[in-house]
């Protein structure tokens, strides 16, 4: 009892959001700077295939041929290789947290999770201009998720393990919002991380998740051929496959169908309620990949047989 204690202190919902807060600061810069670090590396390789002479030639002359590109893609490959070499440093670490507005690097106190936003009523300290309520509402709602976790898991160190699902999935949500970009650097070791924690028994059988990664991608992929060829229009990109498959390591082959039915019903709710609103971007769209990531929360906490029993299966 007694040596149990300090892990039920350590892994309790309070503890546990408190560790959100921090992830959650953590995530408003991921959301933030990665899609913007991907840009940056995808113009740096625009340059290096402008550059690319035998590339060009492969592609737009006949065999044997030994004529030269035109001169302006060297050029264009100049100037852009010179445009992005010339960008100040930026990643995830660097640089620090400032302003958009005005550039003001944020102190310590100013960063901290959600106490830094609400000492300073929500505006910057040295030009007033308003911080946006989603850093804040990022952070509360890791919070809760964590706690939601540790409360649903329990005192073990397993949720650790599903605060991190959990975490990226909410990360992926919001960069699929802003960019309608599922980036490989976050769905690709998602769905590692879910095969290699069953492989070491953490999760489900192995068998169980290796089939949901399959099922999760080719539900998704064939459905979006099958648009393709019936309609000549690309309904989804191929994040949505390696999101479904990632949920499917880490969820099992039994709750595809379910997820994919959920999500397709808050998909839908969602959209009708933007077009209503008109408030549907260009395109009149809505991403996939959050509501992908809220069925797989709600199959989290409720549990498989609870799921199961929901569409009949049980």
């Amino acid at each position: 009892m007694t040596a149990s204690l300090p892990l039920d202190l350590l892994l309790s919902p309070w503890a546990l959001a408190i560790l959100g807060l921090c992830v959650g600061s953590f995530l408003n810069v991921v959301v933030y700077r990665l899609p913007l670090v991907l840009e940056r590396q995808w113009w740096a390789d625009v340059a290096g295939q402008l550059a690319d002479v035998d590339s060009w030639r492969r592609i737009f002359l006949p065999a044997r041929s030994a004529a030269a590109p035109p001169p302006e893609l060297a050029k264009a490959a100049s100037v852009l290789e010179r445009s992005v070499t010339a960008l100040a440093p930026f990643s995830i670490a660097r640089p620090r947290s400032r302003c958009s507005a005005c550039g003001h690097v944020l102190a310590w106190h100013e960063n901290l999770p959600l106490l830094g936003w609400l000492r300073l009523k929500g505006r910057c300290s040295a030009c007033k201009t308003a911080i946006s309520p989603r850093y804040p509402l990022v952070e509360l709602a890791t919070a809760l998720l964590f706690a939601a976790i540790g409360w649903r898991i329990g005192a073990q160190w397993q949720s650790l393990l599903w605060c991190s699902f959990g975490a990226v999935l909410l990360a992926l949500s919001l960069i699929d919002w802003d960019t309608t970009v599922l980036p490989d650097a976050m769905t690709l070791p998602l769905l590692w991380g879910g095969l290699v924690a069953a492989a070491l028994g953490w999760t489900l059988p192995l068998a169980t998740a290796l089939w949901g990664a399959v099922a999760g991608y080719l539900s998704l992929w064939s459905v979006y051929w099958l648009f393709k060829l019936t309609t000549g229009k690309e309904g989804m990109g191929y994040g949505d496959f390696k999101l479904l498959a990632a949920l499917g390591a880490w969820l099992g082959w039994q709750m595809i169908v379910p997820m994919l039915l959920l999500a397709s019903v808050l998909g839908a709710v969602v959209g009708i309620g933007m077009k209503m609103a008109s408030t549907l971007r260009e395109g009149r769209y809505v991403p996939f990949g959050p509501f992908l990531a809220g069925a797989g929360l709600v199959v989290l906490f409720a549990g498989a047989p609870t799921v199961l029993d929901w569409i009949g299966w049980a």
